[in-house]
């Protein structure tokens, strides 16, 4: 396959940035970079530009700093709600991506992010807040309040657990600590609704256990009064 080198226009993903001289196929050099004005053929002439692009990369790169850092400062402030669908314990139904989490950033706020900048150590499978990391700029890095929370109304005792491990998760102050009790949390969240059933079993069963004593005591007394008159007789 025939190479030829030239020099790059623009910042290539993958490729190289404003004044990089580079080796490609021919073909997509002539058919695709150079037609698209991204690169220019690495002839003697046009080697004199290659400063002059270096001085414009340095500039772009400086305002791609500056504006990720204003970004980050941004999104700090914020808090992403993402409503998903669950069962009636509170367990979610499929997980939450940095994909979704880019898109509600979108919706919510016109904030316009690469999902490959939104780190998730694994997809979000449990109500409650996230920490999440986001890798802005090679020096820079952000953190984004996330909250997931439920479509559909949840009992008291399952909004209760969830509030429980909200609060837990407070406590953490490295976002990736927030992952493996995130995993487990809906496994928490099902076990204090459980504990509550069984309790509120408990005491249903005493109560009625209470009302039905007098009713027994005074079937006694009833069925006892006829023994009583015959032996008077």
């Amino acid at each position: 396959m025939a190479k030829m080198q030239v020099i790059l226009m623009s910042n290539v993903v993958g490729l190289g940035a404003e004044g990089d001289k580079v080796e490609v196929a021919a073909g997509y050099a002539r058919n695709y970079l150079i037609p698209e004005g991204l690169a220019i053929p690495a002839t003697e002439a046009n080697e004199r530009r290659i400063e002059a692009l270096k001085r414009k990369r340095a500039e772009r790169e400086a305002r791609e700093y500056s504006t990720m850092q204003e970004l980050a400062r941004s999104l700090e402030k914020l808090v992403c709600v993402i409503k998903v669908k669950t069962g009636e314990d509170g367990k979610m139904f499929g997980a939450v991506t940095a994909g979704m989490i880019a898109d509600e950033l979108k919706n919510q706020f016109d904030i316009v992010l690469d999902k490959k900048k939104i780190y998730l150590e694994q997809p979000i499978k449990a109500l409650g807040d996230y920490q999440v990391e986001l890798h802005l700029h090679p020096e820079i890095k952000g953190i984004l309040n996330l909250r997931v929370e439920s479509l559909n109304p949840l009992p008291e005792a399952v909004l209760a657990a969830i509030e429980a491990q909200r609060q837990s998760a407070l406590t953490h102050t490295n976002p990736s600590e927030a992952g493996p009790e995130a995993t487990n949390s809906g496994q928490q969240v099902a076990g204090t609704v459980q504990q509550t059933e069984e309790k509120k079993s408990k005491k249903a069963a005493k109560k009625t256990k209470k009302s039905r004593q007098p009713e027994q005591s005074s079937s006694q007394t009833s069925s006892s009064e006829p023994g009583s008159k015959a032996k008077k007789e």
